[in-house]
């Protein structure tokens, strides 16, 4: 029992869910399309097979194309449940708990079918020789045809598998836009959304940060314009001109420098972009006060 080896079907299930992982994981290498073409069957029939694998240790449980059909119907049964089950953890459903929770089901099950197998005799137990089980599915496939029904209901199933991969390939391959729109934020001098320069001596200068994040999947070109109480600032042009790629971001310091004195004046920052110049595309402001030295002392 224990002199057994590890039975080649197994190996190769375990082998690309471990080369699935460093491809997802992997900087440099994880946004290749191989990662997406390796996180097909991770998804689609690993699972699946797996399981029937651990259910089934058996060669007389199931023919080949039973144990093909009932991988991919599984897999697409087991995948939801275990996003569901993820849903009410504190890890949610995101890239590195479902691909965690998913290479765990698959080893775990991997596993038990490894140890059922074992105990069978070794001319009963569930192998793959792939020349021998291509010879089987065809020869499967001839006996089945004699029979219209079960000709035409294994066309049908092959059919919905292959539509299944397709349409996940395609939503994979090209995903669906988002909502088309553009951050816009100020921060302190300290890099935080809080402690912000509200009192100023005339003559003297303040900083605040701000920050602009392309999200409208094209290249876009934006003008800002700083104003207070009205009247525009003085901006230098790599601060007044800026032009970012989809998902760019820019953040950089701006050094303001108050003209004239007033308490509780609005200072706008406005962001336009090349579509429409006269109305701001977004809009922030801070409540500032300006003093003179003298009234300050």
């Amino acid at each position: 029992m224990t002199g057994k080896k590890v039975p080649s079907d197994l190996i190769i299930v375990m082998g690309l869910v471990l080369l699935t992982d460093i491809f997802v994981l992997t900087p440099g290498i994880s946004e290749t399309l191989l990662r997406n073409v390796l996180g097909l069957p991770l998804v689609l029939f690993l699972p699946g097979y797996s399981l029937i694998a651990a259910l089934f240790p058996a060669k007389s449980d199931l023919d080949g194309i039973e144990r093909v059909a009932l991988s991919f119907g599984l897999s697409i049964a087991v995948v939801p449940l275990i996003g569901l089950g993820l849903n009410y953890t504190p890890w949610g459903i995101r890239l590195h708990p479902i691909l965690i929770s998913l290479s765990m089901f698959i080893f775990i099950m991997c596993g038990l079918a490894y140890l059922r197998r074992v105990k069978l005799p070794e001319s009963e137990t569930f192998d793959i020789s792939f020349r021998a089980t291509a010879l089987s599915l065809k020869a499967e496939i001839m006996e089945k045809s004699e029979s219209k029904l079960d000709k035409t209901l294994t066309v049908i199933l092959i059919f919905s598998i292959l539509l299944s991969i397709a349409t996940l390939a395609f939503v994979i391959m090209s995903p669906k836009e988002g909502e088309h729109f553009t951050e816009f934020y100020i921060l302190g001098s300290e890099g935080k959304a809080d402690n912000y320069s509200t009192k100023y001596i005339l003559g003297e200068s303040g900083t605040v940060i701000v920050g602009i994040v392309n999200h409208e999947y094209r290249p876009t070109n934006y003008t800002m314009e700083i104003k207070l109480e009205n009247k525009s600032m003085f901006l230098p042009e790599n601060l007044k001109h800026i032009t970012l790629a989809h998902n760019e971001t820019w953040e950089e310091p701006v050094i303001l420098t108050p003209e004239f004195e007033g308490k509780n004046m609005k200072l706008q920052f406005l962001l336009f972009n090349e579509t429409e110049k006269s109305v701001p595309y977004r809009d922030l402001h801070l409540w500032i006060d300006v003093n003179t030295t003298q009234l300050e002392a």
